[in-house]
């Protein structure tokens, strides 16, 4: 069998990971993405500025800060301790704290430049309809903006399983806890073990391709919308 116990223990890891980060982000965004399309507020900029530093922000500079914010003299690790919880760092918890924060323009953006594109043609005539705003969002903008959630989708698990950086500054190297695939994958080059290292590096060259054929295929998709 190509893959080990721990390469198996580390890809269902990052699995659950990428899954529960999605699903959490695309339930967070869409009011943070739908307040950016439609806002004229002047801290529409600084908001999408916040939103979009993980894009160019080093992965290790993030995991460093959350890192610090969430250890135990940090104002997140403080309050978990006065609330008599554990801190969040190097744990599953705070793995997908980091996961959030790292993938959150992978989420934002699609989801924006979806309902940017819904317009105000459709939400009006539903207004004149006698839909409210709740009605309007749930039943016009929501199922027009589509496309958006499914781009949205596959950005945030895709990118999500690739992360390196924050998972290791963040959750270190904890067997069944915080180490994911390509956190193995480093394990394997430090061991020399170059055939190990090889299926699961391919694996994640495999599954980024999909991602890539899965987003060219939605775009027609899309148009037709």
């Amino acid at each position: 069998m190509p893959f080990s116990a721990d390469d198996l223990a580390a890809i269902g890891l990052t699995l659950r990971l990428a899954g529960l980060t999605t699903l959490l982000l695309l339930v967070l965004c869409t009011p943070l993405a739908w307040w950016l399309a439609r806002t004229p507020s002047r801290w529409r900029g600084p908001v999408s500025a916040v939103v979009a530093l993980p894009l160019v922000l080093p992965p290790t500079v993030i995991g460093f800060y959350l890192l610090l914010l969430m250890g135990p003299h940090g104002a997140v690790g403080r309050l978990m301790q006065t609330l008599g919880l554990a801190t969040l760092p190097f744990t599953f918890g705070g793995l997908l704290v980091g996961s959030l924060v790292y993938s959150l323009p992978f989420a934002v953006q699609p989801l924006q430049r979806a309902f940017e594109a819904v317009g105000d043609r459709p939400l009006e005539v539903a207004a004149l309809l006698g839909a409210g705003p709740l009605d309007r969002f749930f039943t016009v903008a929501l199922p027009l903006a589509r496309p958006g959630f499914l781009t949205a989708g596959v950005l945030s698990f895709a990118h999500t399983v690739g992360e390196f950086g924050v998972v290791l500054m963040l959750g270190g190297n904890i067997p069944g806890v915080t180490r994911v695939v390509s956190v193995q994958i480093y394990d394997h080059v430090e061991a020399l073990e170059y055939v190990q290292a090889h299926w699961l590096a391919g694996t994640m060259v495999v599954f980024s391709f999909a991602v890539l054929l899965a987003l060219h295929w939605l775009q027609p998709a899309r148009g037709r919308t």
